[in-house]
């Protein structure tokens, strides 16, 4: 049964929100040289403020920043680890960005070594829990992304000769990271490792072939990096991990069910809560969910934020009992797929329906389980 304080909750979405069309324009301004950090900062947080403010109308136990402060927070938190990009496609197929199509896979560079220097996302913790009574929820990519957008060629094109080195060096960094979360109050973290979910798609399969990798045997490789980081982590810090299969401007990355990486996943791999997206016949069907331990929770991702299309409540109530043929109630809770903006240009949808379908996530919870 899950607790009704602390994570994950019955209600919960995963992080990103729409970004209010004042702070994407003073951001422009920004670049252009026109107004100073000052000034984008004090527009920014007004802008989180309203976010926070948003979470608490709707009924939410937990809020985040809605990562307000970046255009890409994958992007962001890895550039402070070094002269690394992770998403150097814009991320336009060959139907021109069409929303509801398949992206081009994001790729990475890294130019030099991995290294942790100074607290990533404390500040960030610090405002929310400053500007709200909600419990502050942080969110940060997943140890392995970086590698899976590049592979072993990224990593010893030009900043290692050692691909052990590299794997030292991203567990140093992630622990010192929750380390300095955990020093700083944070209790809740949601890891973004979206590699697992993208491991079901034969196009994935085959790309990692070509570049000469064994997707399978990287399954069990982002487990035990991923395990490694868990065991050395803050034992306050409840840590849960979000799948998807790509989510940018409404378009998507890859498409299969869980099938390929169930057993590991829910089993090998010792983390307490999943998200996972169940938004579109792309994910498959629930029948992986049977391979879940009883110790464990799976948040459903039932609500899309790629389209403004509402759900229906109670199409998704017959959605949730599905899912208990093969996973307990006690163990299930509900959310959005994805975020609203993994992007700062966001998803195709407007901020009334943004609120309209976390309004609509936190009252499905409510009929199910009589609590968010």
């Amino acid at each position: 049964m899950l607790s009704q304080t602390k994570p994950p909750f019955r209600a919960e979405h995963i992080g990103s929100l729409l970004r209010p069309k004042n702070l994407l324009d003073q951001r422009a301004r920004r670049t252009r040289g026109e107004i100073g950090q000052d000034e984008l900062t004090k527009v920014e947080d007004q802008a989180i403020k309203d976010a926070l403010a948003l979470q608490q109308r709707v009924g939410l136990k937990f809020a985040t920043d809605g990562e307000f402060r970046r255009r890409s927070y994958h992007s962001f938190f890895y550039r402070q680890l070094g002269d690394i990009s992770i998403d150097t496609v814009g991320g336009h197929d060959a139907k021109g960005g069409t929303p509801g199509h398949r992206a081009d896979q994001p790729v990475a560079l890294i130019k030099s070594r991995v290294q942790w220097t100074k607290p990533i996302n404390v500040a960030d913790f610090e405002f929310v829990r400053a500007h709200t009574t909600l419990m502050p929820k942080i969110t940060i990519p997943g140890p392995c992304a970086l590698h899976f957008r590049g592979g072993d060629a990224a990593v010893l094109a030009s900043a290692y000769k050692d691909l052990d080195q590299f794997w030292d060096d991203t567990a140093i960094a992630f622990g010192k990271e929750l380390q300095a979360l955990a020093d700083a109050g944070c209790r809740y973290v949601q890891i973004d490792e979206t590699a697992f979910a993208k491991f079901g798609d034969p196009d994935v399969q085959a790309s990692l072939k070509a570049r000469g990798d064994d997707w399978s045997a990287l399954i069990d490789k982002y487990i035990a990096v991923t395990n490694r980081i868990l065991k050395e982590a803050p034992q306050n810090l409840r840590i849960g991990m979000h799948l998807c299969r790509g989510n940018r401007g409404g378009q998507w990355h890859a498409e299969g069910s869980y099938d390929s990486v169930a057993e590991r996943l829910f089993n090998a791999l010792n983390i307490p809560f999943y998200f996972l997206e169940y938004d579109s016949p792309r994910a498959g069907t629930f029948t992986p969910l049977r391979l879940v331990p009883r110790h464990k929770t799976v948040i459903l991702g039932l609500v899309s934020t790629k389209t403004s299309t509402m759900e229906n409540k109670d199409e998704l109530k017959k959605r949730v009992e599905d899912a208990t043929r093969y996973c307990d109630l006690d163990c299930l809770a509900v959310s959005p797929q994805c975020g609203f903006a993994s992007v700062d240009t966001g998803n195709p949808i407007t901020s009334e329906v943004q609120e309209q379908k976390l309004r609509l996530v936190v009252d499905l919870a409510k009929e199910i389980w009589g609590d968010v």
